[in-house]
């Protein structure tokens, strides 16, 4: 079902992807490092709510990051977006960057391959069978300077956007607690009080994992695949950001008394863009990691949880008749812009 909250963004200069709210027409604006002896120049608004609109700058003062916007739910399956800023890096729902985008480093895809699977694991008979387990599916491409960042400053931004998403998606602690500092922390100084705020609504559910109530895993890891790729770019104001696009499948394995393959999975699919403003161009407090964008589609869950950001076991498990084609769920190169079947 599509989400009809009043407060929607305006419409994109480009035809909107169906099934996703529509993001801001307008760049926007970086905090600027004055030159020596400048006045330090004033800034406009910075963000408003979850769902608002994004009007004016992304990194403004303390008010900085731009919030996601539930956009669908899918019963066993829910779609969640932030909208794209224009004239910035925007989300591949893809693999790899869709064709015609501008020219980007890539990273070299992660290794598919593990080892076996012991014989009772909950993902034997899915495609996450052969994927990494955990961590060892997060590899990182090949550091080299781009732009005006140099390869030090690349494989900083690397590391630092591993990290967040090893506490975001796979840290137990985190995903079973109510204190998502461990991860707030990693951010930039400027952005952690709006990311506070999307966790105390649903809205970090298009970058971070919450465990529903009730809800347990097994202990199995997760099974994890994708790739990263980063390029050089600057906004509007010309600030130059270092933008390193995820985009990751991870399957969850929960406990449950069905025996039928898959059941027990839940399958999560992100893109997200990370961004690092050179620290030349921003201040202090807006030197480090902020979030672009962000689009995760989550399949066999609990939709009454996930209406909430939390992630539990759906009951209809994969490939009924209304649900999405299972090669599809588990495919990193496949379309977020899934069927609904909430």
């Amino acid at each position: 079902m599509t989400d009809d909250r009043p407060d929607s963004a305006p419409p994109r200069h480009s035809a909107p992807t169906p099934g996703q709210r529509p993001g801001p027409p307008t760049a926007p604006e970086w905090p600027r490092q004055p030159p020596p002896g400048a006045a330090d120049p004033s800034r406009g608004d910075g963000l408003r709510g979850w769902l608002s609109r994004h009007s004016g700058s992304l990194l403004t003062g303390a008010t900085a990051l731009l919030l996601l916007a539930f956009v669908g739910v899918v019963g066993g399956a829910v779609l969640v977006s932030m909208p794209s800023a224009g004239g910035r890096p925007v989300v591949y729902p893809t693999f790899g960057p869709p064709t015609g985008a501008p020219a980007a480093t890539s990273a070299a895809p992660v290794a598919t391959s593990a080892a076996p699977p012991r014989a009772s694991s909950p993902f034997d008979g899915t495609p996450a069978a052969g994927f990494p387990q955990g961590q060892a599916g997060i590899a990182l491409p090949t550091a080299k300077r781009t732009g005006p960042f140099t390869e030090k400053q690349v494989a900083a931004a690397l590391a630092k956007v591993r990290t967040v998403l090893v506490t975001a998606r796979l840290d137990r602690r985190f995903m079973t607690t109510d204190d998502p500092e461990p991860l707030i922390r990693q951010f930039a100084r400027d952005a952690r009080a709006d990311l506070r705020k999307s966790f105390a609504s649903d809205t970090f559910a298009a970058y971070a994992t919450r465990l529903a109530p009730g809800a347990r895993l097994t202990a199995d890891q997760p099974r994890v695949k994708g790739r990263i790729s980063y390029r050089a770019t600057k906004d509007a104001d010309g600030v130059r950001i270092l933008a390193v696009t995820t985009n990751f499948v991870w399957s969850y394995a929960f406990q449950t008394s069905s025996t039928a393959t898959g059941d027990g999975l839940v399958v999560v699919h992100d893109t997200v863009v990370w961004s690092m403003p050179h620290p030349d161009d921003v201040k202090r407090g807006s030197n480090g990691l902020w979030i672009e964008d962000a689009n995760s589609y989550a399949a066999n869950v609990d939709c009454a949880a996930f209406d909430k950001g939390l992630l539990g076991l759906g009951t209809r498990g994969f490939g009924g008749p209304d649900g999405p084609d299972p090669d599809t769920v588990f495919d990193p190169a496949a379309t977020l812009d899934l069927p609904d079947t909430c």
